[in-house]
């Protein structure tokens, strides 16, 4: 990720997609955490207000089972349409 991307945001417990972001500058590495030591910052675009509301999602096309163990995926092009149209519709 770099400046200028964007990204889609998920709730891990919720297994739900619950905003879309655009990446405001460049990775920071933390040696001090073991886990998660990579981030960067992050402008929101589009939220959803309510988890309650916020798409599955398995909806984009991405199942729970290929995220759970990462702090980050890849997605297809159509994949993160979905997820973009998604989250604007549940906004």
């Amino acid at each position: 990720m770099q400046a200028g991307d964007r990204a889609i945001l998920y709730a891990a417990v919720w297994q739900a997609i619950f905003g879309v972001v655009e990446v405001t500058g460049d990775p920071e590495h933390d040696p001090e955490r073991e886990r998660w030591a990579w981030r960067f910052p992050i402008r929101p675009v589009t939220l959803v207000g309510d988890l309650h509301e916020a798409p599955p999602v398995e909806a984009a096309g991405v199942f729970p089972q290929s995220i759970w163990r990462h702090s980050h995926i890849r997605l297809s092009e159509e994949q993160f349409a979905d997820a973009c149209r998604l989250i604007e519709e549940a906004a």
